[in-house]
């Protein structure tokens, strides 16, 4: 069935100090998502970062989530790191506090949080962690979405437990046979239109064509366009002028009617 509107996200804040990752977007990108995933700190980002996206997303506004990343600021994230459970949790815990309380001295909530690069595949697939983090969340903010693809074991100890989730679509990652993203750590320049296509076929015919030529079935709430992506703005602009013309909107995770 076409949907008929959806959440647009992107990751912003990923700079620290005076470094910026990707073209710098920010600024650019924010009037035309819905949902922004904030750096906390442990991937990149820094208290300036944060509050400043923070408040340029409240002026937008621009849903705002924590994300959370594995303590790899020269690896920015990408590294899988081997830790205990507890120790990851306690990690995004902290991660997630920081940028809510940046978050309360804007004046605003936080919608949603989002793990970040390797750690965001690692919950994916790891149940022992997806249990201990949904049972996190359920203490800290039950009602806090939480990020994550169809058919990941996250997803499906979420949704078991009772923490909301809004599945993605990865505009500007490849997919494999079983639908899921292709975990990469460098990410080159794409064609916009192509893009622009792939998810909108996504979002009409519910498909997306695999690595090896075949096309899966793919199923999502909200479509994610990377801001360290090079060329992201170009992406952005062109997806969402394809979805105006099919005539499926951008809307806030709280307009959705999630399943």
């Amino acid at each position: 069935m076409k949907k008929t509107q959806i959440d647009l996200n992107s990751d912003m804040g990923e700079g620290f100090g005076p470094w910026t990752i990707g073209d710098g977007v920010d600024a650019q990108l924010m009037p035309l998502i819905s949902s922004a995933n904030i750096a906390t700190g442990f991937h990149a980002g820094d208290p300036n970062i944060m509050r400043r996206t923070i408040q340029m997303a409240a002026d937008h506004g621009v849903g705002i989530g924590a994300h959370p990343g594995f303590r790899d600021l020269v690896g920015f994230g990408r590294r899988h790191m081997n830790a205990p459970v507890n120790e990851l949790v306690n990690d995004m815990v902290y991660q997630l506090g920081a940028l809510r309380e940046f978050a309360h001295l804007a004046g605003v909530s936080l919608q949603h949080i989002k793990p970040h690069g390797a750690l965001y595949m690692h919950v994916a697939r790891d149940e022992a962690l997806s249990r201990a983090l949904v049972e996190a969340l359920q203490r800290v903010d039950p009602r806090l979405y939480l990020y994550c693809m169809a058919g990941s074991v996250v997803c499906k100890v979420a949704k078991a437990m009772g923490q909301p989730v809004v599945r993605e679509f990865y505009a500007d990652r490849e997919y494999d046979v079983s639908g899921s993203i292709v975990f990469t750590r460098r990410v080159g320049a794409l064609d916009p239109e192509a893009v622009a296509l792939k998810v909108a076929r996504a979002c009409i015919d519910g498909v997306v064509r695999a690595i090896d030529g075949q096309y899966v079935a793919v199923d999502f709430d909200s479509v994610c366009i990377h801001s360290d992506t090079p060329g992201a703005l170009d992406l952005v602009r062109a997806t969402r002028n394809l979805l105006e013309e099919k005539e499926i909107r951008v809307v806030n995770v709280r307009d959705l009617v999630l399943t």
